[in-house]
């Protein structure tokens, strides 16, 4: 693990192509939930293996064109692969990444991983709500179960704590 800068979170996601079908929907989904991510002290990061000037003219280009139209965060550009090949999300044979996304917390260990298929787009929700349940783990040392929500009732750690 490698200590993030500030402190923070960081939500590193990994998406196809530029200029495709589905990950529009995605990268602008994460970007008009960019206060509420900074509101909780999390950064968010997207990864392709498509190159910075792809990214620039995608980033550039207005959505009703096919563009993003400006995202809120920054688009690395994995042109060499070596960043998807580390995570395990590249599909070697055709030089792209799946949709993997990494919750890390500010101690740079990896809280939650998850990898789509290409065809289906994430949940910024559920990215939330998974941000949520980890800081409120670390700030509280109750366990958050299945579909918890904030302000649910969490369970103590421990066997006599839970009944």
């Amino acid at each position: 693990p490698r200590r993030l800068q500030g402190g923070k979170y960081l939500v590193l996601f990994f998406y196809p192509l530029d200029f495709t079908f589905v990950c529009p929907t995605e990268l602008i989904a994460f970007s008009e939930h960019i206060p509420a991510f900074k509101q909780l002290n999390c950064e968010v990061v997207g990864v392709s293996t498509d190159s910075h000037f792809s990214h620039l003219a995608w980033n550039s280009m207005p959505r009703k064109q096919g563009g993003l139209g400006g995202v809120a965060y920054p688009l690395l550009a994995d042109f060499n692969k070596t960043v998807s090949r580390d995570y395990g999300v590249l599909l070697e044979n055709d030089g792209i990444a799946l949709r993997g996304l990494f919750l890390i917390d500010p101690e740079g260990i990896v809280k939650h991983m998850s990898i789509n298929d290409l065809p289906v787009g994430r949940s910024v929700e559920e990215t939330l709500r998974l941000l949520k349940a980890f800081q409120f783990v670390a700030e509280h040392g109750e366990v958050c179960p299945a579909n918890w929500q904030p302000d649910s009732p969490t369970i103590k750690p421990d066997p006599s704590g839970s009944l």
